[in-house]
Formats: C-alpha cells, structure tokens, sequence
C-alpha cells in the first residue's frame, strides 16, 4: 500500500462519506452474505501469506529504527503462526450467530401493542491503534458481522501490513457483493488524520482506541464521538491465604511472562501475608529465575534479587518483564489496593475458598474478574467471540472484550392494529 499524501480534512470526508454510505447497505445485507466475505477474506489471506510477511519485514525494519521496545516489536511482528490465527479469527467470527436483527426481548401490551428490541448496527466505527496488524483483521471482521462499517487508523508501524489486510477483506467484500468500503484504511501516516476522524460526528458513530495509555488519553480527551476504550490494563493478581500453591505458581508465571506487551499482563502481584513466606517466597523466586524484575514492597525486599519498589510502581503498566509486588495483610487490603491502583481491567483471585472469591467479585467492579486463571485470558477471542475490537472499561455500553454482538445497538419495533391512544 502505498501513503497518500493529500489535503487531510478532504480526504477524511471522502473516507467518512463513503463509510456511510456503505454502512446503510450492510445493515441490511443476508446474513450470510456478511458470513461469506469473512471466509472469502481469510482464504485471500491465506493465499497473500508471502506478501503480508514481505510487507511486515518492512514495518519490523520501520519499527526498529523508530526505536520501538522489544514488547511493541513482538506487537508487530507477524509469522505464519500469527497469520494462521488472524484467518482462524476470521473464520471464528464469521460461523458466529449473527447479532444483526436478534430479538432481545418481545412482548404485548394491553393497549394491543406488540414490542419488539431488536439489535441494530452502530452505524460507523472509527478504530484507531497501534502497532498490531492483527487488530485491522480483528476490526474488519467485527465490525463486518455485527453490520458496521469501519474506518481503521493502524500505528504508523503496520502500515504495510495492515494496508495488504485491509486489501484481502475487502476482497471478500467484492466476492460476497458487498460494499467495499465498509472496509477503509487512513491511507496516511499523518497524525492530523487522527485529529480529524475523532471529530466526524457527521460520519462516525462509535470511535474505538486500542493502544497504549498516551494513545487512549489523546483519544478520551480530544473526542467528539463516543468512545469505547480502556485507558490501561493495569492488572493484578492476588494471591490468597487459602491458594493452591501449584495453581499459584503456574497462573502467576503465565500472567506476567506469556506476552507482556498485551493488555492482559499482569502488572501486579499481591500476597496474603499469612502466606507470604511460603507460596509467596516460591512465586517470587519463580518470576525472577524467569528473567521478570520484580519491584517488591519491604517485606518483599527480603527475598534476595527482589529490587525496592516505588510508589510510582503501584498502579504502572508496565508491558515488560517487570512486576510490582506486595504483602497485604488480609483480601480487603488486596480489594482496596486495587480500588486505588487499578484501572478497571482485568483481576485474578487464586483461592480455594469459595467465600474469599465470592467477596473479590462482589467488592471489586473492574470489566473481568478472574479466580484460578491467569489474566492474559482477557481477550475476546478466549471468551468465544472470536476476537475483539478492544477491552472497554467504562461503565456505558459495552465493557470488557468488545465483540460483534458489543458493537450493535438496538431499536424497538412497535405493531399494532389501528391502534390509537386515548
């Protein structure tokens, strides 16, 4: 894909215009004409697997000599592992029910009404990201299933990548005859088009950020369109006094170091002090001898390795293999420092104790709550949807993984007879 470079506020127009125009006629489209261009198009990323990783060499280069950390650079980089799972995402998406004119709930009225709510399209979604090339073919799907056209703006650092993506869906789109530009790439690396696009109220509906916390903040602040978002995936996992010591170690280990540039990793270990020299210590030690820098309150500080934390660590996404540490004295100390330092994410208990559970579900308000299992299962994807737009953390709409079925609204369609009010 080549960059244009061009009058922004002209081009956003013609981009948001053709979006909406695209999108009036994918709301109505068959069902499974939606689900046809999500397998055309993963079949055209199958059978462009050369080009998108030639594209992608680019984009890696790009990034290196942008100085992008080792955790954004494993954001970016794309392999035929990572392609098979992009089309699997597709695939999955697509054999989805479809959310499109779903009845919600129905009934009658003694006035001789009969209502329906039935889900509807957003209309326009804007996404805006970094880095990560599989979010363009995460968003195209979501959106395509759930009705929407989408406008996707990728990090600087995928350009290639995401622009040979953007050309595969909306290939799919040609052979299921929809409208191609229900699918659209920003074909510019200038900031201004972001700018422009968080101020289309006339073009776009819903505007969905998916990036780090500089990225998000821009976003929130600078918005004129509703927004989905999560500022930070500040999560953490409380170990408790009634914790299995091998689920402890195992969950802990695969929260921090699976993939720590993803939202989903942990940033925060808590322990219960009745068991902090014990399974504690163990998880500690575990983390270290696996490369993680852990930053540990003074208690901590005692087991050897273990650095002096700060009071900037608490509440700190780090996305590297560093991990905040420290000894509360009961679970309503763990529930408190989390009130304080998290940003509504993602949480894990690990306890055997179904009271101690209960209480961290029902006293903490973050989108997921976890027990026995590690946060990085905070993804769309694992949740059956098979992917996401995003993890949304507000309270309105949607919150946690946005899937297709997130990104509808819903109308009420009344019947009656003649029907008149008295």
């Amino acid at each position: 894909m080549n960059e244009m470079t061009q009058d922004i506020p002209a081009l956003m127009e013609t981009l948001g215009r053709r979006a909406k125009e695209a999108a009036a006629e994918l709301a109505f489209a068959p069902a499974e004409a939606r689900r046809a261009a999500l397998e055309a198009a993963a079949r055209s990323v199958e059978a462009r697997q050369d080009e998108i990783l030639a594209a992608n060499a680019k984009d890696m280069d790009f990034g290196r000599d942008k100085g992008l950390s080792p955790a954004m650079l494993d954001r970016l980089k794309l392999d035929p592992t990572r392609i098979a799972g992009i089309t699997a995402g597709l695939r999955a998406v697509a054999a989805q029910d479809d959310p499109v004119g779903a009845v919600m709930a129905e009934w009658d009225r003694p006035n001789g009404l009969h209502i329906a709510r039935v889900r509807t399209p957003l209309g326009v979604v804007g996404v805006i990201y970094e880095s990560r090339p599989n979010v363009t073919a995460d968003a195209g799907a979501l959106c395509l299933k759930s009705g929407n056209a989408v406008i996707l703006r990728g990090g600087s650092e995928s350009f290639h990548s995401s622009g040979i993506l953007v050309e595969c869906l909306r290939a799919g789109l040609a052979e299921a005859g929809l409208p191609q530009d229900a699918v659209q790439l920003v074909p510019t690396r200038e900031r201004a088009a972001v700018k422009a696009l968080l101020g289309m109220t006339e073009y776009v509906d819903v505007i969905v950020p998916r990036g780090g916390k500089g990225l998000v903040g821009l976003v929130q602040a600078e918005a004129r369109v509703p927004v989905f978002a999560h500022l930070e995936g500040i999560c953490h996992v409380y170990i408790d006094a009634a914790a299995d010591p091998e689920k402890a170690l195992k969950v802990v280990l695969n929260a921090k170091t699976r993939r720590t540039g993803i939202c989903g990793a942990a940033e925060c270990l808590l322990i219960h002090r009745d068991v902090a020299d014990t399974i504690g210590q163990g998880v500690v030690r575990a983390l270290i001898d696996a490369g993680v820098e852990v930053r540990g309150d003074a208690t901590l500080q005692r087991i050897e390795g273990v650095v002096p934390a700060t009071e900037d660590d608490w509440g700190h996404e780090f996305l590297d293999m560093i991990i905040a540490a420290r000894v509360v004295d009961d679970i309503d100390a763990a529930i408190a420092h989390i009130r304080q330092h998290g940003s509504s994410h993602t949480e894990s208990i690990l306890t055997e104790d179904d009271a101690a559970a209960a209480r961290f579900f029902q006293r903490l308000d973050s989108a997921i709550l976890m027990r026995n299992a590690s946060t990085q299962f905070a993804d769309g994807g694992e949740f059956g949807m098979g992917a996401e737009i995003g993890i949304a953390t507000g309270k309105m709409h949607a919150r946690g993984p946005v899937g297709a079925e997130q990104l509808t609204s819903f109308k009420y369609l009344v019947t009656g007879d003649g029907t008149t009010r008295p």
